[in-house]
């Protein structure tokens, strides 16, 4: 599936699920947040509203971050790699990027130092 979003002039490639991993990086650290993953509705509405929205594989279904736990992403630039198959978003990152409730997802080490406190609990930011 190569469908491309309409507010774009980059031909991105898409892999054969029809989908484009998201780096995300804040704005103002350059420090990585997180890793998801985006479809072509999904980088329209990004664009067009400025919140980051995504795909999500295990729910088969568009998501906007922040939608249930309130932790937002205020997208101000989105960058397409060499290969036009991966997209960088940089952002102004509202409360915990990752829904373990750590503001990056990138929170410890191979051998499991954890390297950030913990900004929330998951239990008392998502619902089942």
């Amino acid at each position: 599936m190569n469908t491309q979003p309409d507010n774009t002039t980059i031909p991105l490639r898409f892999n054969e699920q029809g989908l484009v991993p998201v780096i995300v990086q804040d704005a103002e650290t350059g420090e990585v947040l997180m890793m998801a993953w985006a479809n072509a509705e999904a980088i329209r509405l990004t664009s067009l509203t400025g919140a980051a929205h995504y795909y999500s594989r295990s729910r088969q279904k568009l998501w906007k971050k922040g939608e249930e736990s309130g932790h937002t992403q205020q997208v101000k630039e989105i960058l397409v790699d060499c290969d036009e198959d991966t997209l960088l978003y940089k952002v102004i990152q509202t409360g915990a990027a990752c829904h373990t409730g750590y503001k990056s997802c990138f929170h410890r080490t191979l051998n499991g130092t954890v390297t950030q406190k913990q900004l929330v609990r998951p239990e008392d930011v998502y619902t089942k």
